[in-house]
């Protein structure tokens, strides 16, 4: 199965050049659908005229970020240039507390196609 997913131009970079081997997200009902062994075509926001493969080799169900975090090194999570504090702060952002508490987390293990 092929999967579509959005990322801010910061992130898209990390994995294209494998400097982030997870892409993290909440485990809702459509990121369930995600299987070992499926595509996912990365597409680079805002334009979406950018975009890249990669083959899910992994999935990691958490109830938070933080405790995800605490199973990886950041070199696994982000580029090291980010602390895992950095990466807390601007993931919450988006996937705020209350709404990892209700969907749970998910990394995906990517590899380049």
């Amino acid at each position: 199965m092929v999967h579509e997913m959005k990322l801010q131009p910061e992130y898209y970079h990390f994995i294209l050049n494998g400097t982030k081997e997870l892409k993290l997200d909440f485990l809702m009902k459509k990121r369930q659908q995600i299987n070992i062994g499926d595509t996912i075509v990365f597409l680079k926001e805002a334009e979406l005229n950018e975009s890249f493969q990669a083959k899910v080799v992994g999935l990691l169900r958490y109830s938070s970020f933080e405790d995800m975090f605490q199973d990886f090194d950041i070199s696994v999570l982000s580029d090291e240039s980010m602390t895992k504090d950095e990466l807390i702060h601007v993931l919450e952002q988006f996937y705020t507390k209350e709404r990892q508490e209700k969907y749970g987390v998910l990394g995906i293990r990517v590899e380049l196609k």
